[in-house]
């Protein structure tokens, strides 16, 4: 394993663990959208799918399992816990319109026409997109709490290091998987604006993240 693969996988594991200390310590989950954090949980479980059939190396399973859990943990404080904190007004992004192209393309663009890989395909392409509610419900409110934008810092830090993992695995390996990279890069431009402002606001001391309100 590489070094950007390692940093990559340690950035998620903050991001997640970031965004669980936010709403355990706050008791409250104002900010954050749970269509997102569903679709993360969606992400992980059809991923995963192979957890107890095929073993590659015991860092892989113990991370599978943590990002599993910690996802469904994740649910259960928003819809259960401190549903009553929940800005379910706010957060109204229409998921039919990602999961229906989403699961479209999974059939069409598949290494092979099987459950299993199929099931991760539609995660690769899942994931690429599953952070737009979220960005959408902070256009739509106009703001955001420093914590909630650190949790988008190291999720969208974590997709840039997958990058520069598979740069790097090409040019050690001659690796190259077309449906995680055209993904990636997806997913990464979507943090673009984002991550100008994180800097040029948050990095400077503002305690909220404001952004221009939709027309």
């Amino acid at each position: 394993m590489n070094v950007f693969r390692l940093a990559g996988d340690v950035s998620h594991l903050v991001a997640i663990i970031i965004l669980l200390l936010k709403i355990w310590r706050s008791k409250s989950c104002a900010g954050i959208s749970g269509k997102s954090q569903v679709l993360f949980a969606l992400v992980f479980t059809t991923r995963y799918l192979d957890l107890f059939t095929v073993y590659i190396s015991a860092y892989n399973t113990v991370m599978k399992v943590v990002f599993l859990a910690m996802s469904y943990a994740t649910v259960y404080l928003i819809y259960m816990r401190f549903r009553n904190t929940y800005n379910s007004e706010n957060d109204t992004f229409r998921v039919e319109f990602l999961l229906v192209p989403v699961i479209g393309l999974s059939f069409l663009e598949n290494y092979a026409f099987t459950p299993l890989e199929i099931m991760w395909t539609f995660s690769i392409f899942l994931e690429a997109v599953a952070i737009m509610p979220q960005l959408f419900m902070i256009t739509k409110t106009g703001e955001a709490e420093s914590i909630t934008t650190h949790y988008l810092f190291f999720l969208g830090l974590y997709r840039a290091l997958y990058i520069a993992n598979w740069v790097w695995r090409y040019h050690t390996e001659g690796f190259f998987d077309q449906i995680a990279v055209v993904s990636g890069v997806v997913q990464t431009i979507f943090y673009c604006d984002f991550f100008y402002l994180y800097v040029t606001r948050v990095l400077r001391g503002r305690g909220k993240m404001s952004l221009p309100m939709p027309i």
